[in-house]
């Protein structure tokens, strides 16, 4: 089910959105296949952490993070990948590992990779490994302002 924090935003917003349920996917390659478009029209969501500051990360689902790229990017002395137990309790109404890209919802700063440009829409998980959510990358940008950055190899 759709998180209500996400649910409200994207109604208060009239985002163009379309969700539905699949299969229990816990990686955002398994939604891709089960959802049936390519991994790289799926964001995946990945937490680091930033000289202390936890920050969300979006990328195409077959694409890694360059932490180096990410250090230079945003000027940092220190990135690393954030372990599931540090941000497990930023996202009290998410699935461990489901969290929409919408990291203002939570307080933090959304850097998007480029690349997840690319696909005209794309897909994400709406707080849970059963739901999926899909809309244009323009109406994503347009309710998150994430900062593009380019970090993914």
């Amino acid at each position: 089910m759709l998180t209500t924090r996400l649910r409200e935003f994207l109604e208060d917003e009239r985002a163009t959105a379309h969700f539905h349920p699949h299969p229990p996917a816990f990686t955002a390659q398994e939604v891709a296949a089960v959802e049936h478009v390519p991994g790289r029209a799926m964001a995946k969501v990945v937490m680091a952490v930033a000289d202390g500051r936890m920050v969300m990360l979006v990328l195409p689902a077959p694409l890694r993070v360059d932490l180096a790229r990410v250090r230079d990017g945003l000027g940092a002395h220190d990135v690393r990948l954030a372990g599931e137990d540090e941000f497990a309790g930023i996202f009290p109404d998410c699935e461990a590992g489901a969290m929409p890209p919408f990291g203002h919802l939570y307080g933090l700063d959304v850097y998007v990779d480029p690349a997840l440009a690319d696909s005209a829409t794309v897909l994400f998980e709406a707080g849970t490994h059963t739901q999926v959510a899909a809309m244009p990358f323009d109406e994503f940008q347009r309710l998150e302002h994430p900062h593009l950055l380019p970090f993914a190899e």
